[in-house]
């Protein structure tokens, strides 16, 4: 699904994003793997000027590089900074950028206090996009901040983040209808096997209880039974 976007590398991050946050990347790891790869042989090259300046392009690479294992340096945030050592004021008008920094910050590794730093502006900034706009409940970009800062995507559970992510990407202007299709399917499919691994898990257990409990009482009903 990744040819059409083979000039756009922007879009095929956020295609491989919008995948794992669906639950369905499992279902394209070698196309994932490939995008991946190649963007690391381009990563600090003179051929990036889809990202260059770009927060948003630029955090979302890291964090997905570093979701699947790619040490790539956090200094490539320094281009954000001011002369003072600080994130540069005017970032607090780009939203979805700060949304890509704050998730992409969770990412960081002993030591590296750019990412802290990172994470404490974008919090400051969310916090404070969010009171301005806390009547826009039904913007997108509120309700992923909202999302976000209840709880980073990297500390939530794949199934339950799939379940409300499918929801809001079927509300997205530019949604593929096929991926929500195959979205849906696979979450459903997937429940119905968890819920008959729950249900086998059950009857085991009420097995081993009904056994237990024969163990128990034997040598009394082996008493009653002499008598």
């Amino acid at each position: 699904m990744f040819e059409k976007a083979a000039e756009s590398p922007l879009v095929q991050l956020e295609q491989i994003d919008a995948l794992q946050r669906l639950g369905i990347s499992y279902h394209f790891e070698d196309e994932i793997k490939r995008v991946l790869i190649k963007t690391t042989h381009s990563y600090n090259s003179c051929n990036d000027a889809w990202k260059r300046n770009d927060l948003y392009a630029t955090a979302l690479e890291f964090k997905l590089l570093r979701q699947h294992g790619y040490r790539v340096p956090s200094e490539v945030f320094n281009v954000f900074k001011d002369e003072n050592g600080g994130f540069k004021a005017c970032l607090r008008e780009d939203v979805k950028g700060i949304l890509s920094l704050y998730e992409a910050s969770f990412h960081l590794f002993k030591g590296e206090t750019i990412l802290e730093e990172a994470r404490d502006f974008t919090t400051k900034h969310l916090e404070e996009y969010m009171r301005v706009n806390k009547d826009q409940s039904a913007d997108d970009l509120v309700i992923l901040v909202d999302h976000a800062l209840e709880l980073p995507l990297h500390w939530r559970m794949l199934r339950l983040e799939a379940r409300w992510f499918i929801d809001v990407y079927g509300r997205k202007h530019d949604t593929n209808p096929t991926v929500l299709e195959l979205a849906k399917l696979d979450f459903n499919v997937v429940q119905s096997v968890y819920l008959e691994d729950l249900k086998h898990a059950s009857r085991l257990e009420l097995e081993k209880n009904h056994l237990m409990i024969h163990i128990k009482w034997w040598p009394l009903i082996l008493i009653t039974t002499d008598r």
